[in-house]
Order: C-alpha cells, then structure tokens, then sequence
C-alpha cells in the first residue's frame, strides 16, 4: 500500500510524493543486481547509475572504457536484465512492484518521464532505483520522446492511445492565436476523452495528460493554447507587459504595467525598457498620458483627432457632446483636448446647424 506523506509546499502545487513505499528501494535493487552475472552487473550499475557516481553512462561511454563495442555492452545489458527477470529475488519483489504500478496508477496511468521520476525520488540516486526498476518489470512501458509527445510511461497501452490521440485532436481544434481558460481547456480536452474511464478524469491528471504535448501549454495566468500563440510564447518584456495588461483587463500607465511585471511575474522590468516595448507592439494602443489598451480590446492606432475622425465617418455628423461622448469611449483624455483637436479648421469644420464634419 503507498502512504503518502506531503508538506505543506508539495500540498499546495498538487504533488503526491510516495515518501513511505512498504519496501526499501536501495535493497531491492541491490538484492535484484546480486541476481545477475558480474560482469551484467557492473554494467547495469554504470548504465542506471546505481552506484557511488548517480551520473548515468552511455552505452558508448561504457565501451570506450572497457575496450568493447557499444553493441556488446548492448548485449550484456540485455542478458543481465533477463536474468534478474528470471531470477527468485524477482519473484519474490512482486508485491513491491504493485506497489509501484499501483501509484502510477493514481497519477493517471500515463506520465511524463521527467515529472514521474521526480515525484518518486528527492535525489537522483532514488530516482535512478526506480528508473532501474520500471525497466525490470514488464507492468511498465516506455514511450520515447517524438516530435508531439514528451517521453512518457505508462501501464496501459489502450489508455495512452486514447490520450495520444485525444491531445491530437485537441490541438487540431485550436487556433494560431487564440488562448483559453484553464478551465476551458480542460472542458475542450475532457470532450476528446470519451474513451478514457472517467476515474482518471480529475484536474490533476487532465493537466499532467495535457503536459504531453509538445503543441500545447499555458502561460502564467493560466490560459491555454497552442506553444506558437503569442498569448503563449513569451519571450520578453513585451509578453509579460501583454499579460499584465490583459490581467487587469483595462488600461494600464506604462509604469504600472513595468510594476506588475516585476511583482505578479518576478521578472525585473525597468520603467524606460516597459515603456518603448509598449511603443512599439502593435498590440497595444495608446489611449491617454502614459496609458496603454490592448487592440484586441476594439482599440484602434491613432491620436485624438483620428478617433474624431473615425466617429464622424461612422456616425456621420455630430454635436459637441456627442462626439466627446464617442471619444471618451477610446480615450482618455479631458474634454478640453478633444475640443482644441474639434475646432481645428485644418480637419473639422462646424456646419450651420451646430454640428461638426470632418473637412
């Protein structure tokens, strides 16, 4: 039976850390590696890194230093795991393999290689053991890294296949550009997982499911969608400065918006540096002194005189009030502006009937 003993840190990012399996791992490897030939041995110890050095040893590193091919270090390899598969203390070490198959079976079945080997070990060394050991038993299958998949195990291939395929379809149904809420997307995933049993269908696993994709990711404020989006990829100043806007979903002064990078997203970002990167993305349109909006927001380019412009194409001609009505709405400005920009004879002229039109 796994117990699972967490801190209050490991609580609060949803980790399940198997702290107290009911077997030892470092004597279950030591009694499995007594089980096969020396020489298979000492391979298997360099290649797993199951000794004194955690670093694990190629197959060509292996040879290099023992003067054989890399095939043949291949071959021993093979034979020293058969024999351990053959063996009494492998027999006997059933229970602790259910143990194991049992937690990753709680995690979802199917998981990240890296994520897995660091919720079973705090260490290397305890993360190479239970690497060694998922490589024993044939409860355990790896999947190696591709050009959409993160390498991963798992302990049901019809389970990973509906996942795999599911993330596939996923990410056919999402735009170029467009983001999501987490909560969103989990709905938009759970729909592609109709042939998953619904046990594993928990926040937790969804997100862990979700993490192997190589297409698919989220960024600080939780939003999902394809890695190439803007909203997505960050990059810089400008992302975060994008994030933080859209965060506080309304206009923001370039100094606030350098503020917030620093406190929401720990990331220094001087006042100057904020400010030119807002200049210059398109995504962001200046609406008053120092107050920046995002186009997506129906914000469009252009000084006072442009929205006026803008109103009267659309409206056709307007009193004063209602066209400081219609600016107001794009900019933040005092009234006064926008009447010095209104009587410009140069772009507006005043008609008989107290309107205004655009020269």
């Amino acid at each position: 039976m796994v117990k699972s003993i967490q801190t209050k840190k490991e609580r609060k990012e949803g980790i399940i850390v198997p702290s107290n399996f009911s077997f030892d791992s470092a004597a279950l490897v030591k009694s499995l590696l007594a089980s096969a030939p020396e020489r298979a041995r000492e391979v298997l110890i360099r290649r797993f890194g199951l000794g004194s050095n955690p670093t694990r040893e190629t197959l060509e590193a292996i040879g290099d230093r023992s003067s054989i091919t890399r095939e043949r270090v291949r071959q021993i390899e093979a034979a020293g795991l058969d024999a351990i598969r053959a063996s009494k203390a492998f027999a006997e070490a059933k229970k602790s393999f259910e143990e194991i198959v049992q937690y990753v079976g709680t995690l979802g079945r199917v998981v990240p290689e890296e994520e897995l080997f660091v919720l079973l070990g705090k260490d290397e060394k305890t993360r190479n053991r239970f690497r060694f050991l998922l490589m024993i038993d044939s409860a355990f299958f790896r999947e190696r890294e591709t050009n959409d998949f993160l390498a991963r195990w798992h302990i049901d291939h019809t389970t990973a296949k509906h996942i795999h395929d599911a993330l596939s379809k996923l990410y056919a149904s999402l735009s170029d550009t467009d983001v999501v809420s987490e909560g969103k997307m989990l709905d938009l995933f759970l729909e592609e997982l109709k042939g998953v049993n619904d046990a594993y269908k928990n926040e937790e696993v969804l997100k862990r499911w979700l993490s192997l994709s190589k297409h698919i990711s989220s960024n600080p404020l939780a939003e999902w969608g394809r890695v190439t989006a803007p909203a997505i990829r960050i990059k810089g100043i400008r992302d975060y400065a994008y994030l933080a806007v859209k965060r506080q979903g309304s206009p923001m002064h370039f100094s606030e918006v350098a503020s917030t990078i620093g406190s929401i997203f720990s990331k220094k970002a001087h006042i100057a540096t904020t400010h030119n990167e807002l200049i210059k993305d398109p995504r962001f349109v200046l609406v008053g002194r120092g107050l920046y909006a995002l186009t997506e927001w129906g914000y469009t380019p252009g000084v006072v005189r442009d929205v006026i412009r803008e109103a009267l194409k659309e409206e056709g001609p307007m009193k004063k009030d209602e066209i400081v009505k219609h600016v107001k709405k794009a900019r933040f400005v005092k009234d006064n502006t926008i009447l010095v920009n209104l009587n410009d004879p140069r772009y507006f002229k005043r008609l008989k009937d107290g309107r205004y039109s655009a020269v």
